[in-house]
């Protein structure tokens, strides 16, 4: 048995002052105020549900986006140690054979637990809002492919991104909520209508919203107001302060609310890093003061961000800890079917969870029972 007490506990819609979390095993068997606990084991800071990132190509020097297992693992490795004790691992437009074999090298990956899931951010994107995505391996969606790398990943797919406008796009978002997949409308130049057409076939994620879409116009709302007013679609947002403005985070999620507000990461291979030159799905991205850009154009290429550097920007940025930390863990979970078990500190969830000082920087980690070293 393992007691955190003495601790302020974000647990749900409330803060507990001087509260406590009980772990036995992996499970949380109890949280409350200290004052009802005999435990001890006091520690001072607060403690939040372990971070759950949705959104994220990598960080500490290692890529998901190759497909190779060694460096997943690093990558998974990193971002444990910055309190996301539940990711998935985004990939970026690629060729079909290496989102196979991509998929293949994961699928034991997340059989394991160190991924809670594949996430594909393409192929199937608009070659207008493609951003930092390969445009020589865009292409329209595929049935067939999308059936074979399910079929090849054993369940291991959980969330692909789609641009709805495209050939083919509200069959293959129809496809994927069939198989158990998690649609998400990203990349994209779709009108108002187009996006609510793809929301209607079953999308229930916007990814990066703001971020690779058409911008809203008051004459041409486009896909970012319809994902905002959408009541069944959770909305990313990277907060890093390059992707979105402060003030534009905190309209979004006045707009969306809590509760269909995840915070992401975005982050790539430069997460953690030195400033440099590195590699994103096979093009070259240069890093200064922190921000990722393509060499080619200077598009904003990802992120160097960690999910607790998103969950302090969202509280500085005007939010109060319950929602951020909603935003943070819970609501992801949910978007991607684990709410169940992970992304709150209730009795029975998954024993993860993040011990944070009074300025919200990571003490310790705790991932299924066990601290992370």
């Amino acid at each position: 048995m393992t007691v955190v007490s003495g601790v302020r506990v974000v647990a749900g819609d409330r803060v507990i002052d001087d509260g406590f979390v009980r772990v036995e095993g992996d499970r949380i068997a109890e949280v409350g105020s200290s004052g009802s606990s005999t435990a001890a084991d006091a520690s001072a800071g607060v403690v939040v549900p372990g971070f759950v990132d949705i959104h994220v190509h990598g960080g500490g020097g290692a890529t998901f986006t190759t497909g190779d297992a060694d460096e997943a693992r690093k990558a998974a490795a990193y971002h444990l140690g910055h309190g996301t004790t539940t990711m998935l691992a985004s990939l970026v437009t690629s060729p079909p054979e290496l989102m196979m074999s991509a998929t293949k090298a994961f699928a034991p990956l997340v059989a394991e637990g160190v991924l809670a899931g594949i996430h594909f951010e393409g192929p199937y994107l608009s070659q207008a809002r493609c951003g930092a995505q390969n445009p020589a391996h865009l292409r329209h969606p595929s049935l067939d492919e999308l059936d074979a790398l399910i079929e090849a990943g054993e369940g291991a797919i959980r969330l692909v991104t789609i641009a709805p406008e495209l050939p083919g796009a509200l069959d293959a978002i129809r496809l994927l909520v069939a198989r158990g997949v998690v649609a998400a409308i990203g990349h994209t130049d779709a009108t108002y209508e187009e996006t609510l057409a793809g929301v209607e076939a079953g999308a229930t994620v916007g990814t990066h919203v703001f971020n690779g879409m058409r911008p809203p116009h008051h004459r041409q709302p486009g896909p970012v107001f319809a994902l905002l007013g959408a009541a069944d679609v959770v909305c990313e947002f990277v907060a890093d302060g390059i992707h979105l403005h402060d003030g534009t985070l905190a309209f979004a999620a006045s707009v969306t609310g809590p509760a269909r507000a995840a915070l992401i990461t975005d982050a790539m291979a430069a997460a953690g890093m030195p400033d440099g030159t590195y590699e994103l799905g096979g093009q070259s991205v240069d890093v200064a003061g922190g921000v990722a850009r393509l060499t080619r154009d200077g598009a904003i290429a990802g992120s160097t961000l960690t999910m607790d550097k998103a969950f302090r920007r969202a509280v500085g940025a005007g939010l109060s800890l319950v929602p951020a930390s909603r935003m943070a863990s819970a609501t992801p979970a949910g978007a991607i079917g684990l709410a169940e078990e992970r992304g709150a500190l209730r009795a029975g969830a998954r024993a993860d969870l993040v011990l944070l000082d009074d300025a919200l920087n990571v003490r310790r980690v705790m991932r299924d029972g066990q601290w992370v070293s």
